[in-house]
């Protein structure tokens, strides 16, 4: 005889976790993506060098790196709401991720020589992305492991 109510406890605990989880691995990456955005915007100048760009339109190509992060965060507000409601867009937010890190590190491989500053700002891109996708894609699958439990 198995202890039925004993089991539905644990299934129900691991599902509390898993979107807790979830909610804690998506909010992380959406806090960096964000203050990123708002420091490419507000404060362009400082990261125009990392992208050899420079004067007013390295300027403004920087905020436009701000803006576009902020509107590639706009699905991360609802999968951190609620996860386990929203697994479509919780995996379009890891393609989104996944195609961050494949062209990052194409564009990193294509670079010729003589631009460190450059090669070291997409590096640490796709390290960056490379660690949201392994982190939020571990949380999505724990997710979909605690729903098929339930």
């Amino acid at each position: 005889m198995t202890n039925a109510p004993a089991e539905t406890m644990k299934s129900v605990d691991h599902f509390k976790f898993a979107r807790w989880f979830a909610r804690l691995a998506v909010a992380t990456v959406f806090a960096l993506n964000v203050s990123c955005a708002l420091l490419f915007i507000f404060q362009p100048q400082n990261y125009t060098g990392g992208f050899e760009v420079s004067g007013v339109a390295g300027e403004a190509v920087v905020r436009g790196y701000g803006i576009l992060f902020l509107m590639w965060n706009v699905p991360y507000l609802l999968v951190i709401l609620q996860p386990q409601r929203h697994k479509t867009l919780f995996g379009v937010v890891l393609a989104q991720q996944a195609i961050g890190v494949l062209g990052e590190s194409w564009m990193w491989l294509a670079l010729p020589p003589g631009h460190a500053a450059l090669s070291a700002t997409g590096l640490r891109f796709i390290f960056f992305d490379g660690g949201g996708l392994i982190w939020m894609g571990a949380a999505f699958l724990g997710l979909r492991t605690a729903n098929r439990s339930q």
